[in-house]
């Protein structure tokens, strides 16, 4: 099976490629096109909302089987109208940059204690008109991780947060953690499952 991944980020490409390669599915990204993408508003509540509006856009504008993904940040320790969902970005309706992320998620760590983190995340795949399947299942969570107010050395643009997270398991920062560990924790083993389905579904072809 070949699927278009609607995404731009080379590093989820890749994470991706590595486990759906193992299920003979051969991926793309739409850095691959070579052509004008169109611009999705992402706009909607929840992580499968947005992976949704993404998938059915990309098909529309490409006619190729297309599957996309969005994530939400979800705390256990704050109160529900503080929670940023799949607004991470966007506080009291300003679009924050990444050192006012990191001021913002340290001011909640000094409010709350560190934050019991973990990403919800939402996949939607269209094959054509007539096949789209989609979930958001709690197999598709991340593993919990903790946010910190000390922010690593190392802040990567665009990615704020990771500077902040550190591994429950270990007590590492992601940046300091081997890459075996970061590579177990790329691809949550509900989107496996997933495409697992979908294959045996369509009889791998």
């Amino acid at each position: 099976m070949k699927l278009l991944y609607g995404t731009k980020n080379p590093a989820k490409l890749s994470a991706m490629q590595g486990k759906l390669k193992e299920l003979g599915i051969e991926l793309t990204s739409l850095n691959d096109l070579n052509c004008d993408i169109p611009s999705v508003p992402e706009d909607g509540f929840t992580p499968l909302e947005n992976a949704r509006q993404k998938a059915e856009a990309y098909y529309h504008a490409f006619k190729l089987p297309v599957f996309s993904c969005d994530s939400g940040l979800y705390f256990d320790n704050v109160p529900e109208e503080i929670q940023p969902g799949v607004h991470v970005r966007t506080v009291n309706g300003k679009y924050l940059t990444d050192n006012e992320m990191i001021t913002y998620y340290s001011g909640l760590v000094h409010k709350y204690g560190n934050l019991v983190a973990r990403y919800k995340n939402a996949i939607c795949l269209v094959l054509d008109e007539n096949h789209i399947y989609e979930a958001m299942e709690k197999s598709m969570e991340s593993e919990k991780f903790i946010i910190t107010d000390k922010p690593h050395k190392i802040l990567k643009k665009g990615f704020p947060i990771d500077s902040l997270s550190i591994d429950i398991q270990s007590g590492c920062y992601y940046y300091d953690l081997p890459e075996n560990r970061l590579e177990q924790m790329a691809v949550e083993d509900g989107f496996i499952k997933f495409f697992e389905k979908i294959l045996k579904e369509h009889g791998n072809g």
